[in-house]
């Protein structure tokens, strides 16, 4: 019997353990998981606890549960680039997508907040931001450009510490003591002159999003541009 600690939520937990199941194959596309009494025995916890959890991943379109017959893993779970509650996973999108995914750090630097990030953000215009420029590289070829921007009242060391190279959710972890619960994502396409000097191509898809708690507190923003012409987006959306 897997025995789950308390540092988190027992949901949390059980969710973590079967989403990272389903990502490396350990349930690969098709199978059949174990019964709810099986998750609930092996993992310590209540069946209406294992429920919760695979209303979750079937609500994200991870697993499909079919009357009578079980919980499977979505078959076309490989064709799906984006997971995580509707966080975007850049790394894991360009490694779905059968490249090598690293992360360079263009710059991390302070700056002030504009009316319209205080609005967002709920602080107020001027307040200071951590900014910090990044690329996405698929086989060392820049195809992602993120900007985040992320309020400094969080920051519990110098910005010279922040290790630029991890993800946003683990940047926001390590370094601000904030965890990501889903994120707000708005798409439109885009000829900026930004992308076009990073990324090489004249028209990108512009994805501008807004990371928020569990509380729904907005932690940070996102203006990121996306090189859709070497890579490319597959959504999945459950229907109740």
């Amino acid at each position: 019997m897997m025995l789950v600690t308390r540092s988190k939520s027992i949901v949390e937990q059980v969710n973590e353990v079967l989403r990272e199941r389903i990502r490396n194959a350990t349930y690969a596309p098709g199978l059949r998981l174990p019964s709810e009494n099986g998750l609930a025995e092996e993992f310590g916890v209540s069946r209406a606890t294992i429920r919760t959890v695979l209303a979750k991943l079937s609500v994200e379109g991870l697993i499909l549960r079919r009357q009578g017959d079980g919980t499977y893993v979505n078959e076309r779970i490989l064709e799906v680039n984006t997971h995580l509650g509707g966080l975007w996973d850049f790394s894991r999108l360009i490694e779905s997508s059968g490249f090598s995914s690293s992360i360079k750090a263009l710059s991390l630097q302070e700056t002030t907040a504009t009316e319209e990030d205080a609005r967002i953000l709920a602080i107020k215009a001027g307040d200071k931001l951590l900014w910090m420029k990044r690329l996405f590289l698929a086989d060392e070829k820049p195809v992602i450009l993120a900007n985040n921007f992320i309020p400094c009242s969080f920051l519990n060391c110098p910005v010279e510490e922040i290790n630029g190279q991890l993800h946003i959710r683990e940047i926001l972890q390590r370094y601000f003591q904030q965890r990501i619960s889903f994120a707000v994502t708005e798409i439109s396409s885009s000829n900026s002159k930004e992308s076009f000097n990073e990324l090489g191509n004249e028209l990108s898809l512009n994805l501008k999003m807004t990371f928020y708690s569990e509380e729904n507190q907005p932690l940070a923003l996102g203006n990121s541009y996306f090189n859709d012409t070497f890579l490319r987006l597959r959504l999945v959306q459950a229907w109740a």
